[in-house]
């Protein structure tokens, strides 16, 4: 009899799990997640931490080592941390979350390597911002944002409508002394890149190594609008199937730093644009310690990755959507629809 009913319990739980989660349920996740939050802030807490959806701070982009507004880390219980992290886990996927984590770490060993000659350097120093009132109704958005991060977030009436700019850097890119020795937070967005650039032919390198030397950063900086950069490079159509799978990979590195449910929309939303339309393009060296940069640029979307400060240690690497950063777009389209004369 037990083993029957452990039997059912275990066909039940196949069930259960095997449902896919509706579109809404990353939103309602981050509102719960971002609502339990600001309960725990004092007053005080809560002047820093909220803003307006409309305040012109939510596109406030940055990437740098600079004091930024919202609530940091620092000024944190440690329940209130906890809090913190779980809103970012509310929106990230296991590995994306690892990583982000993980750069915040970085900031101790940037401070040991420095050894107080560079900016202030601390891990609780990233940033925590909500725009608007959670919630499944309107429009609202979050961010976490420090040095090398800056995970920028967009809900409007019960779905994520943008997960761009999205963020992430690493100094140093390749941990190369100490206790943690050989730690490449980025390591696959440079490696897949790589491993493509290799494998292709000297005509198909021709069209796609673009430059012998690399940029000195991304060429989109942290602009509020993503710009649409020439199609440089070698495009989807003229690769073979090998390489197209290859390009993909790179591709999902940076969307599934995200949870499935909005990394799969996403990912549906650059192969509709016109997989063939992607280019692939890369400047300076091939080899590894080599100062080098790429880009992947669809119709909707930009990837740019750069790996030359600190001696070709230093890594940004960016995603941008070129029709809808901050949910520009859509939130248009909502106001112009709902709230119009």
């Amino acid at each position: 009899m037990q083993t029957i009913r452990f039997l059912v319990a275990l066909s039940l739980f196949a069930q259960l799990v095997s449902v896919p989660l509706s579109a809404s349920a990353p939103a309602d996740e981050m509102a719960g997640a971002a609502n339990n939050f600001l309960a725990s802030l004092t007053s005080d807490q809560k002047a820093k931490a909220v803003f307006e959806v409309k305040d012109e701070e939510r596109f406030n982009f940055h990437f740098i080592p600079r004091e930024r507004k919202g609530l940091p880390l620092k000024e944190m219980t440690t329940t209130q941390r906890h809090l913190a992290y779980a809103l970012l886990n509310s929106a990230m996927s296991q590995r994306g979350f690892i990583k982000a984590t993980t750069i915040m770490s970085l900031e101790e060993i940037l401070r040991d390597l420095e050894k107080g000659s560079g900016p202030a350097r601390d891990p609780e120093r990233y940033f925590v911002s909500i725009f608007g009132q959670p919630g499944p109704k309107g429009a609202w958005g979050w961010r976490v944002e420090g040095h090398h991060l800056s995970l920028n977030f967009t809900v409007m009436e019960g779905k994520v409508a943008a997960v761009t700019p999205s963020f992430l850097g690493s100094n140093p890119g390749e941990v190369r002394e100490g206790a943690r020795h050989g730690l490449r937070v980025l390591a696959a967005e440079e490696d897949l890149a790589r491993q493509l650039v290799k494998s292709l032919t000297g005509e198909q390198k021709k069209v796609a190594v673009v430059s012998e030397t690399a940029p000195k950063d991304i060429i989109t900086a942290a602009d509020r609008k993503a710009k649409r950069l020439e199609p440089l490079g070698l495009s989807a159509a003229k690769m073979s199937k090998a390489q197209t799978q290859l390009l993909w990979q790179v591709v999902r590195e940076y969307v599934y730093r995200y949870r499935s449910e909005l990394a799969d929309d996403d990912l549906k939303k650059m192969e509709k644009a016109g997989a063939e339309k992607i280019h692939f393009a890369w400047a300076g060296g091939i080899e590894p310690k080599e100062g080098h940069y790429y880009r992947v640029q669809g119709p909707t979307f930009l990837l740019e990755y750069d790996n030359t400060q600190n001696n070709a240690n230093h890594v940004h690497a960016v995603w941008r959507d070129l029709e809808n950063d901050f949910g520009e777009d859509l939130l248009r389209k909502h106001y112009e629809q709902h709230h119009s004369k």
